[in-house]
């Protein structure tokens, strides 16, 4: 999973999808792409239309708002696709050698970078302005937790019962994580676009040990 593309995801999912017309398809397909390279705020419906060969008034007579194409491609590509995506991650994960947390921990950090790297369009519009619009994190959240956050859960417990982590909350471990490793990905691939002079397998290093001198015990 780590090397797939999301955008080509979620073009052929929406192909699959016999509510959708072949305009409609057409319209779906131009602004998954214009969103990836212009950003959401930046693409105007009218832009939309025109690469599309449509009339603007024909997305707003399927759509109504730019916010609800955005919502109609994204939500159902992560309702369906989640779990099997995460599922994938872990057993991708699960695969490399692992023997600590350590190893978990880095094995689950190379294997993020890797997918978001390769998806870097798609990351940037979920971060920069569908994780920040309030209906959309009602709507994604459960799935998260419940196919992500929930597996996180039972390597960190493992692990507790193992005698190798702190006898902290489980749930605190795993926001200190999600807050690191979150934080890490936004700052390279969004804030930090730059990054000729970094050395990654260095970077990656630093991080684990950052971590795992706060929660080894």
């Amino acid at each position: 999973m780590s090397k797939h593309n999301l955008l080509d995801e979620m073009i052929a999912q929406t192909k699959l999808s016999k509510k959708t017309t072949d305009k409609q398809q057409k319209i779906v397909e131009t602004a998954i792409k214009m969103f990836a390279e212009k950003g959401y705020s930046n693409t105007s419906t009218s832009e939309i239309a025109k690469a599309a060969g449509v009339a603007e008034g024909t997305i707003f007579r399927h759509y109504g708002t730019k916010d609800n194409l955005l919502l109609s491609v994204i939500l159902p590509f992560i309702k369906e696709a989640l779990p099997t995506m995460a599922e994938n991650v872990f057993n991708e994960i699960m695969q490399v050698h692992i023997l600590s947390f350590e190893d978990f921990l880095r094995a689950l950090l190379k294997n993020r970078i890797e997918f978001v790297n390769g998806n870097k369009e798609i990351f940037q519009i979920l971060v920069k302005e569908v994780l920040y619009k309030e209906e959309l994190r009602k709507e994604i959240a459960p799935y998260f937790t419940e196919n992500v956050l929930s597996r996180i859960i039972i390597v960190i417990e493992k692990y507790k019962e193992s005698g190798e982590l702190v006898e902290l909350p489980s749930n605190t471990i795993l926001r200190m994580l999600f807050t690191l490793i979150g934080g890490y990905l936004v700052s390279r691939f969004v804030l930090q676009t730059d990054r000729s002079n970094i050395n990654e397998e260095e970077e990656v290093e630093n991080i684990i040990t950052f971590i795992m001198n706060g929660i080894r015990k």
